[in-house]
C-alpha cells in the first residue's frame, strides 16, 4: 500500500463534522485539502510547514491584487493562488489529525495566518480600488474597510466562542468536544455567501470592474447580515447555563 493511498484512506475515515460548514467547504475545499494532506504526508511535511506553504500561496494572491492592474489573466492567477492557499489551510489540520501531531502552537499559527490573510486581502482590494478602478466617488473606498470589519469580527467572534465553550465544558467536567448535530444541507447552502472559497471565486471577475464590484458588494451585505446573526447566536449560547456534569456511577 502506498503512503499516499494509506493517507487518503485514513483521512477519508476521520473527517470533521460537516455541521456549520458551507457546501463549498464540504464538497470542494475539504476533499482538495485531503489530497494535499496526503501529499504532505508522503513528502514527510509537518502541519506547520503546510500552514506556511498555504500562507505563501495566499499572500502571493494578495500581492497580485494590490500591485497588478486588473485583467482576465491576473484574475485567473489571483483565483488560483487564493484557492490553493485555502485548500492547504484545510490540509494542515487534516495532516495534524492523521499524524497526531496537533499542538497549541500549531493551532495558534494557523489562526494567526487566517487573521492576517483576512486583514491583508481587503487592504489589497482597497489599494486596487484606489490605484486602478477609477471611482469618482471616494466613498467607494470605504467598501473594503466595511468588508474587512465584518470578516474580522465574524472570524474573531467564532474563534473566541469556540474557546470559551471549550473552557466551560472543561470547568463543568465534560470530557471532549460537545456532540455534533447532524449536518444540514439547507444550512450548508445558506452559508455559501460567507464562505471564503466563494469569496476567492469572485476574483475570477477581477478583470471586469462593474461585475467584480457588484459581487463584492453583495458579499459585503451578506457578511454584515451574518455578522449580526452570528453575534446574537453566539451571545445566547454563551449566556445559557452550563449543564451540570453527569454523576459518576457507583458514587
Amino acid at each position: 500500500m502506498s503512503q499516499f493511498g494509506y493517507a487518503i484512506r485514513q483521512l477519508s475515515a476521520a473527517q470533521k463534522s460537516s455541521k456549520g460548514v458551507s457546501l463549498y467547504s464540504r464538497y470542494v475545499n475539504r476533499p482538495a485539502g485531503r489530497v494535499l494532506a496526503a501529499a504532505g504526508y508522503t513528502l514527510k511535511l509537518t502541519p506547520n510547514q503546510i500552514t506556511l506553504i498555504s500562507a505563501v500561496f495566499t499572500f502571493t494572491g494578495v500581492a497580485m491584487i494590490a500591485t497588478l492592474r486588473p485583467s482576465p489573466a491576473v484574475a485567473a492567477g489571483i483565483f488560483a493562488a487564493l484557492v490553493i492557499g485555502f485548500a492547504l489551510d484545510s490540509a494542515d489540520g487534516q495532516l495534524a489529525r492523521l499524524t497526531r501531531t496537533g499542538s497549541a502552537a500549531g493551532e495558534w499559527l494557523d489562526h494567526v495566518v487566517d487573521c492576517a490573510k483576512m486583514l491583508a486581502l481587503h487592504m489589497a482590494v482597497l489599494l486596487s480600488f484606489y490605484r486602478y478602478f477609477g471611482f469618482s466617488d471616494p466613498r467607494c473606498l470605504l467598501i473594503p474597510v466595511a468588508f474587512q470589519f465584518a470578516a474580522v469580527v465574524v472570524f474573531f467572534g467564532g474563534i473566541l466562542t469556540e474557546q470559551l465553550k471549550r473552557a466551560e465544558r472543561q470547568k463543568s467536567g465534560a470530557a471532549g468536544p460537545a456532540p455534533a448535530a447532524p449536518a444540514s444541507m439547507l444550512r450548508s447552502v445558506a452559508l455559501l455567501p460567507v464562505d471564503y472559497g466563494v469569496f476567492c471565486a469572485i476574483f475570477l471577475l477581477f478583470g471586469s470592474r462593474d461585475l467584480f464590484m457588484t459581487l463584492y458588494c453583495c458579499l459585503l451585505v451578506a457578511h454584515l447580515l451574518f455578522m449580526v446573526a452570528f453575534l446574537v447566536k453566539w451571545y445566547r449560547e454563551l449566556s445559557a447555563p452550563t449543564p451540570a456534569p453527569a454523576p459518576v456511577p457507583g458514587r
